[in-house]
């Protein structure tokens, strides 16, 4: 399934929630949905608090709702995902570490 595919599936699921409505008490603007990113990124930061051992079925819950959020933001704000990946990926090659 490709980017696009997974971005559609995503936003039949929030269409079919209301959440697009102009009413929707769940906005989804960049800047909730940057919000909820973030949140969802710490809930998978918090499979690790303690130690090294995770749920491997919990995690990939947690990866799922960070990709998800990440889709629709990408989207919202007429990014193209797949794009940018490729371009960071190409700036990256060329940086070093230290």
């Amino acid at each position: 399934m490709t980017i696009d595919e997974l971005t559609e599936l995503m936003h039949n699921f929030v269409r079919s929630k209301g959440w697009y409505e102009e009413d929707s008490p769940k906005e989804q603007s960049p800047r909730n949905l940057a919000t909820s990113l973030s949140l969802e990124a710490a809930e998978v930061l918090e499979h690790f608090q303690w130690n090294e051992e995770f749920v491997k079925e919990d995690l990939a819950e947690e990866l799922a709702d960070v990709a998800l959020y990440l889709l629709q933001l990408a989207s919202i704000a007429e990014i193209d995902l797949e794009q940018a990946i490729l371009d960071k990926l190409e700036v990256n090659a060329k940086r070093t570490w230290d």
